[in-house]
């Protein structure tokens, strides 16, 4: 029954990416045509800038585009640029093939699950994340909307740590406490690198997003293992917070700080592989996703049909709420910018759904603990993509332009 759930959400998500051209954003190719996107929008990121200085600003990068000389470097930069975006933009359906890969046929996805292999792809993840941060990108965000980083802060480890136990508490901790865990573990995460360029597609503050997505990958190394210990500690399940703190300063804090020294320390090194890194973490994490479900595929079958549901609809509420709150929180308790609260939104609602797939492991946590993590890379990544998909539309679509450096930047 799980398989043909999710062969048919297959079909629903991959109908979605084909119909829809939320997800991939069209190349202008002259500057009349980027005049009238400028004139025709407000102001993506700083509505101080007046229209004049918002053209001035891209219309000697867009000229790359007519200019013969630069024409076929540029041009070729571009199209692996948008081939590799197209690709990373539908990673729903990544995580989905994987995991039917996973059920359908387990032999395929077996050596995912030896040794540390999981440990070890999760750690790449975070090294790429390390790898594309750079302190200019921040610099507005921290002396303009530095107040936005706490209250995102807040509400990730606020409102998702909350919503995990108390829909789990009523809906799982009855059927197999294991399950209950998996789901606090998802709730306790950080935010997932994904959200990133959901708020990208979202026409979001993705500076802001990266931000927090820092700030809570940081902060998880303590925050982590002290919620989750705390959250089923009334429970019978048994939680080292010691073996959590070891584990989560392993796959997180290390390799982030290690890719953020690479991108200091080689620069054009960074900025080489940086290109490549969102596409191969989403890779990285549906196949995460696809070995958890192989490993749990005989105790799917003697769980009985009645409590896939039970996983999945709780998974679904709490990534509800986490999206819905966090805009609601961020907007009117807050009192930001409908961008800002986007972001949050779209911070708080993500999580980094790989790592508590890779707690339950590291912890001796019996295998069904790591099925909540596995579906909820699912149902995060499908949830955010129709967020961003209707906010991008609300916001008129998007543009794609290259700097000078040859990277996509959005107008």
């Amino acid at each position: 029954k799980l398989i043909t759930m999710l062969k048919k959400i297959l079909i629903l998500v991959a109908g979605w990416c084909i119909t829809t051209n939320a997800f991939v954003a069209q190349p202008r190719s002259n500057i009349a045509t980027l005049q009238h996107k400028v004139n025709s929008r407000e102001q993506y990121a700083n509505p101080s800038i007046s229209k004049s200085q918002e053209y001035q600003k891209y219309s000697s990068t867009t000229q790359l585009f007519s200019s013969q000389e630069e024409t076929p470097k540029t041009s070729s930069n571009f199209n692996l640029d948008l081939i590799l975006r197209k690709a990373t933009t539908i990673f729903p359906l990544w995580v989905l093939a994987a995991c039917v890969l996973g059920l359908k046929t387990p032999a395929a996805l077996a050596w995912v699950n030896q040794g540390q292999l999981i440990e070890m792809m999760l750690a790449l993840v975070m090294i790429g994340m390390g790898m594309t941060l750079q302190k200019k990108d921040f610099t507005s965000v921290l002396s303009k909307n530095w107040s936005s980083i706490p209250l995102g802060v807040i509400c990730q480890f606020g409102i998702m740590p909350a919503a995990a136990w108390f829909i789990g508490s009523k809906f799982l901790l009855g059927v197999d406490p294991s399950l209950f865990l998996g789901l606090v573990l998802v709730g306790c995460s950080p935010g997932g690198t994904a959200s990133n360029l959901v708020c990208f597609i979202a026409g979001a503050n993705v500076a802001l997003s990266v931000l927090l997505t820092t700030f809570s990958t940081i902060l998880a190394s303590a925050a982590t293992p002290l919620l989750v210990k705390y959250l089923v500690g009334g429970t019978e399940i048994m939680v080292s917070g010691i073996a959590l703190c070891r584990a989560t300063a392993k796959v997180v804090l290390g390799p982030v700080l290690l890719g953020m020294l690479i991108n200091t320390k080689l620069p054009k090194i960074s900025k080489s592989i940086s290109r490549f890194t969102p596409f191969a973490s989403v890779l990285l994490v549906a196949i995460i996703c696809g070995g958890v479900m192989t490993s749990n595929a005989p105790a799917l079958a003697s769980i009985g049909a009645g409590v896939v549901p039970a996983v999945v609809g709780s998974v679904f509420l709490t990534h509800g709420i986490g999206f819905l709150a966090g805009y609601a929180v961020t907007k009117f308790i807050g009192r930001k910018n409908k961008t800002t609260a986007r972001t949050i939104s779209i911070e708080t609602g993500m999580q980094n759904s790989a790592l508590a797939v890779v707690l339950a492991q590291s912890i001796g946590a019996p295998p069904l603990a790591a099925l909540p993590g596995a579906i909820s890379a699912l149902m995060h990544s499908c949830m955010g993509s129709i967020l961003a998909s209707y906010w991008s539309r609300k916001n008129g679509g998007s543009t794609l332009a290259i700097d000078d450096r040859g990277f996509m930047y959005e107008i």
